[in-house]
């Protein structure tokens, strides 16, 4: 098996964890694991933000100690990394980051079946499921990059009628005060 010890008995399978997503880990991959301190300091969070996306279902530890304590594997790790970057590059909330990691893991689901399924109706229905799914989260992501387009047009006004007003400044040097308040971009009476 890929990264795991093969110093077991021919014919005894190992002991596998079960993990809310299916998944499972060998007692060998579960000795990789890491506790929930050693997480949110590599990936800049606190241990609480890390338990709150366990609580709204966004991370799933590998393994929960008898003691109450958590253990993540790699994977984990690179999930919260996903979860953040969500945040920050495309200021998803959470409940969109939620729809975008399911939509994820759902497509992993689909590529994982459609590599072990060898009928063509069946490839073609996972390739129109993956599809799908695709097209979804590029909707997603097009409808926040408007926002975000709207936003910057906004800025670029305000920009331009700052720069309008500072060109009428220089352009009149000797004008007692400048322009009245009402003709200041970014104003109450402008707004």
């Amino acid at each position: 098996m890929d990264g795991v010890r093969s110093d077991r008995r021919e014919g005894t399978s190992p002991k596998r964890t079960p993990r809310p997503d299916g998944d499972a880990q060998t007692r060998e991959e579960r000795q990789d694991l890491v506790g929930i301190g050693a997480v949110a300091a590599r990936v800049g969070v606190s241990g609480r933000t890390l338990r709150y996306y366990e609580e709204v279902g966004l991370l799933h530890p590998t393994d929960h100690r008898p003691g109450g304590s958590r253990r993540y594997c790699e994977a984990d790790v690179e999930r919260v990394r996903r979860i953040r970057d969500l945040q920050g590059l495309m200021g998803f909330n959470l409940v969109e980051i939620r729809a975008v990691i399911s939509a994820e893991d759902r497509l992993d689901v689909l590529r994982d079946r459609y590599r072990s399924t060898v009928g063509r109706d069946d490839r073609r229905r996972l390739l129109e499921e993956g599809l799908r799914a695709l097209e979804d989260l590029r909707a997603q992501v097009a409808a926040k990059v408007a926002g975000l387009e709207e936003f910057l047009a906004e800025l670029d006004a305000k920009v331009s009628r700052h720069r309008q007003s500072l060109a009428s400044w220089v352009a009149d040097p000797g004008g007692a005060s400048g322009p009245r308040v009402g003709d200041v971009p970014g104003s109450d009476a402008e707004a």
